[in-house]
């Protein structure tokens, strides 16, 4: 183990060790962060829910979407609430690409969103998406006949 006279000269060789250069984010979207546009969507937008998720969503007459994600101190502590948020925002992002634009999401954190995983979450958002009907490529068999 190697003895560093000072603070910065190990901090310059943590981050040697480590590649920080990869980072991943959204392409076609951005973050709803303002409380006023959380409002806007909750009172205007369309809701649907399900076992784990609540989801709003708005047109917003941009050529992106916007993204918020909500969970109250019903569904645990700030770890709990965290990680669902990375959960909803990495299973948005993988799948960002078949989203239809011009649109803000809101996605609500149910109180049995506390104790799942990633694929409960994914499959949640998906199923919320297409009763939206705001993924491009529809996967439906009962289509309005």
């Amino acid at each position: 183990m190697a003895y560093f006279s000072n603070y910065s000269e190990r901090q310059k060789v943590q981050r040697k060790s480590f590649n920080l250069d990869v980072i991943v984010k959204m392409v076609f979207s951005e973050s709803l962060k303002k409380n006023q546009d959380f409002r806007n969507v909750y009172e205007n937008g369309k809701s649907y829910a399900d076992k784990y998720l609540v989801m709003y969503v708005l047109e917003n007459n941009k050529n992106i979407n916007r993204l918020g994600i909500s969970a109250s101190k019903k569904v645990g502590n700030s770890v709990v609430r965290h990680r669902f948020a990375r959960l909803v925002r990495e299973s948005y992002r993988l799948h960002e690409n078949i989203f239809n634009s011009g649109l803000d999401i809101v996605v609500v954190a149910r109180k049995s969103a506390a104790s799942v995983g990633f694929s409960e979450i994914e499959s949640a958002l998906l199923h919320l998406s297409k009763l939206h009907r705001i993924i491009k490529i529809y996967f439906y068999n009962d289509e309005e006949k």
